[in-house]
């Protein structure tokens, strides 16, 4: 267990690193990528040649006598909410930190990119229930806040359920918004809940996924334990059976989380543990940029 001491030096170490690769790297990538979705009426000015008819506002152009065209901006102003898994089966990794490590400097480099460009960000740390929920704001300090609960959650449940975070996010933000999901979707019957999010928010899911998650090495005799359910077993990870049908299992929840983001309309990333995530997001926005 984190000892405060343990959490603040842990937040000064990511605040630096987050802050660096937000201001370096995802300023210019951040912004572009994620324009404002909306566009909120601004005046009424007369009619020129050019203005799109659709615009006309009939009502003062007829008060007037001759033609006036309403005047929309884009609302700059973003949301961007971070759903985190913080379930048991996040405490696993092999390289370079823990799932849960790895979502929580994503999730920095996220937030100090949206404070950085004015937008607010808010989170919801989830299991297979809310495990807390922070409204979203703008500013430095509350970015930091979000950096300190991220290291300091201590999840009460170890099981995981995707979609009851998705309704009390489709519950709680009205707002149309950028909505990361970080996690190793090790779950199911998550479809319809994503599809609504999908339809209203724009969804980004980043999948987080150990190379031992995907295979296994070949040491003999191996008791492996099932973080969520506790569930123990031994397997012989000699037989090429036992580590064939183990790698089939990692592709059948792949493919049913790749097919759910596609049918739901919603990008998804693919980041593993010992792989660099900074070029992952940058080559997801450039992309958005075109």
């Amino acid at each position: 267990m984190l000892t405060t001491a343990d959490i603040i030096k842990k937040v000064r170490i990511l605040e630096i690193k987050s802050k660096k690769l937000a201001t370096d790297l995802f300023t210019g990538e951040y912004h572009s990528a994620f324009k404002g979705k909306g566009m909120s009426f601004k005046e009424v000015r007369e009619y020129a040649a050019g203005d799109d008819i659709r615009f006309i506002d009939w009502n003062v152009s007829a008060r007037f006598g001759h033609p006036f065209s309403k005047v929309f901006e884009e609302e700059r102003e973003l949301t961007v909410m971070l759903l985190i898994d913080v379930s048991a089966s996040s405490l696993f990794g092999t390289i370079n930190g823990t799932k849960r490590d790895i979502a929580t400097e994503i999730a920095a480099v996220i937030a100090f990119s949206a404070v950085n460009n004015g937008d607010k960000v808010g989170v919801i740390l989830y299991s297979d229930k809310i495990e807390k929920y922070i409204p979203p704001k703008k500013g430095k300090q509350h970015a930091l806040y979000v950096v300190r609960e991220l290291l300091s959650s201590e999840p009460k449940s170890s099981t995981t359920q995707l979609s009851a975070a998705l309704k009390y996010f489709n519950n709680t933000t009205r707002q149309q918004s950028i909505a990361f999901i970080l996690s190793d979707f090790i779950d199911a019957n998550y479809q319809d809940a994503l599809r609504i999010s999908g339809n209203k928010h724009d969804v980004v899911g980043v999948k987080l996924y150990d190379k031992m998650d995907k295979t296994l090495p070949k040491v003999g005799m191996l008791r492996i334990e099932d973080f969520e359910t506790g569930e123990q077993k031994w397997i012989d990870t000699n037989s090429s059976f036992v580590r064939y049908e183990y790698e089939k299992e990692f592709f059948r929840i792949t493919d049913y989380c790749i097919e759910t983001f596609k049918r739901a309309g919603c990008s998804l990333l693919h980041v593993r543990t010992d792989e660099d995530y900074v070029k992952v997001l940058q080559r997801f926005f450039i992309s958005r940029n075109k």
